[in-house]
């Protein structure tokens, strides 16, 4: 099989040595998203609400570039920096979904990339 990169400016630039995402036949790896607004560069970070949007954004641009929408999403993984932000990360998170969600782990870590508060990963199966 064929790796194919993908990339896409409506997304943030990787800020280390990874792609935003990895197709690999119809199976889509995407990277871990941030809070990055991807038109400034800049961190999106005046409330977690507004962090999990940004995220959201952020992995909506990837899987259209990859040919996929939420719907073809099928395993997520969510970071916080704290749990006590788990309810409205789910809430925003959720209003990406309409049905048949994703198998999904969310976890609370130390200390996510540039000070986060959120970052979320997706696999998804390319649309056909």
């Amino acid at each position: 099989m064929v790796k194919q990169i993908i990339n896409t400016p409506d997304a943030p630039s990787p800020i280390g040595p990874y792609s935003q995402a990895v197709k690999v036949g119809d199976w889509i790896f995407l990277s871990g998203q941030i809070p990055i607004n991807p038109t400034t560069g800049e961190l999106n970070i005046s409330s977690i609400e507004v962090e999990a949007k940004q995220v959201m954004e952020n992995l909506k641009a990837v899987l259209k570039e990859a040919n996929a929408t939420f719907d073809s999403v099928v395993k997520t993984n969510i970071y916080l920096s704290d749990m006590d932000f788990f309810s409205t990360v789910n809430e925003v998170y959720g209003s990406y979904f309409t049905k048949d969600f994703p198998a999904r782990e969310t976890l609370a870590v130390k200390t996510l990339p540039k000070n986060v508060n959120v970052e979320i990963s997706m696999i998804a199966i390319a649309s056909k």
